[in-house]
């Protein structure tokens, strides 16, 4: 990646940021903490790699993305509106009555969005059903979807693993999004899924550990990996900090759903507002 490149998609990072936080502060509710630690993810996905084109939501040779872990729609629709799929003012509106934005993502009403999630476990069973249909269909499109490691403890997850290993689909990449942190507490004593590697490993998955997520260099050189592979799906299990980026909410548990204040709100904007100051130098 080249470092023209490199600034580039951390502005974008930090963008998303920004907008998942200016949704949730306008909704007085919303899920912060995990939408902050999926920014370069979306960045990268959005802004880099995958095929889509905001001006045919619905292309049929567009490439796919599932956010299973829904709740986490913030950072999903800020990168959308940066994409141009809709207006950034909509972000304001987010859960608002007759607005567009939903607390979780609604393929039926926001265009982008190619799948409903919110009960987790779902989402990479869709993903599963889209790969297939790809497959079936002689199609190169490629489905990505983003799980939490709090969601990975449904038992959905392991059938969906089951399914795509057993298809052999290859056109299917999951990353699961291990910030260390769900609704209760740390997932190591909720219920812990380490590790979670070998569990894919198991279920014949090609895994790819990535120590930091918020580095975009080492996400492109997993994510071009995950291309590579055949005859097997691809996991990506990053380590990344939930509340990334705003000093007060990384790694606290109680910003996994709890949206900031007036006074937060400021203090969160204008953290992130002078990282991407910085980045524009």
């Amino acid at each position: 990646m080249d470092a023209a490149t490199k600034q580039r998609l951390q502005q974008i990072a930090c963008e998303i940021r920004l907008g998942a936080i200016e949704g949730t502060f306008h909704a007085k509710s919303g899920h912060p903490g995990g939408s902050l630690s999926i920014a370069e993810d979306l960045a990268y996905l959005y802004f880099q790699e995958m095929k889509v084109d905001p001006s045919n939501p619905k292309w049929e040779d567009r490439d796919r993305f599932v956010l299973s872990k829904g709740h986490t729609a913030p950072a999903l629709y800020a990168a959308l509106a940066l994409k141009g799929y809709f207006p950034k003012e909509e972000l304001q509106k987010l859960r608002h009555i007759g607005a567009m934005l939903q607390g979780h993502p609604d393929m039926k009403h926001t265009p982008g969005i190619d799948m409903s999630t919110g009960s987790l476990g779902q989402g990479i069973s869709a993903a599963c059903g889209m790969a297939l249909s790809g497959k079936y269909r002689n199609k190169d499109y490629r489905v990505y979807t983003i799980l939490g490691d709090g969601e990975i403890e449904e038992g959905q997850v392991w059938e969906a693993a089951m399914f795509a290993a057993h298809y052999h689909l290859d056109n299917l990449c999951a990353v699961v999004d291990n910030n260390g942190l769900q609704i209760d507490g740390k997932i190591d004593e909720v219920m812990s899924s380490y590790p979670i590697g070998d569990k894919f490993a198991a279920f014949n998955w090609h895994v790819i550990c990535v120590d930091d997520a918020h580095d975009l260099e080492a996400l492109e050189k997993a994510f071009n990996e995950a291309k590579t592979v055949k005859g097997k799906p691809t996991v990506i299990i990053q380590k990344s900090v939930k509340g990334k980026g705003v000093s007060f909410m990384e790694n606290q548990v109680s910003w996994h759903g709890t949206a900031p204040n007036a006074e937060q709100y400021e203090q969160a904007k204008a953290e992130l507002t002078a990282q991407l100051d910085a980045l524009s130098k």
